[in-house]
């Protein structure tokens, strides 16, 4: 299974700076000058759509994500220190380094980040073997 998130922004080059700097490879196959594919995974990729674009597949009214939340989404990560480097990276290049509060449960650890138009990502890391048994 794959998953695309499908992302409205106002400034694509600024966007997909910001998708790279993180940790997310552009797919020129599936860009062009109004949506750039951002993979991170095999499995998981963000698609940024200008907003005229992204109007294309919802009548619905595009939300401001700097002023109202409508998803938060999580990209759990295989090490501890990826955490930090996402988070700083998303500050230095256009971004926002938590605009939630931090947890740390020992088993668990979650930072946060926004990107430039304020699309909040969760960014975690997880234990598996030391989750509690209560926590599943």
């Amino acid at each position: 299974m794959q998953f695309f998130l499908n992302l409205p922004v106002r400034d694509l080059t600024r966007s997909t700076a910001f998708y790279e700097a993180i940790g997310a490879v552009r797919q020129p196959g599936f860009s062009d000058d109004t949506a750039a594919c951002m993979r991170f995974s095999e499995t998981f990729s963000v698609m940024l759509l200008i907003h005229d674009r992204f109007q294309g597949f919802s009548q619905r009214p595009i939300g401001d994500a700097q002023t109202s939340c409508a998803a938060l989404y999580c990209l759990i990560v295989a090490e501890r220190a990826t955490i930090e480097r996402m988070v700083d990276a998303a500050a230095r290049n256009g971004g926002l380094a938590e605009p939630t509060p931090a947890q740390d449960h020992g088993f668990m650890a979650m930072k946060s980040l926004a990107d430039p138009d304020g699309h909040i990502f969760e960014i975690g890391w997880m234990d598996p073997a030391a989750v509690p048994p209560h926590a599943g």
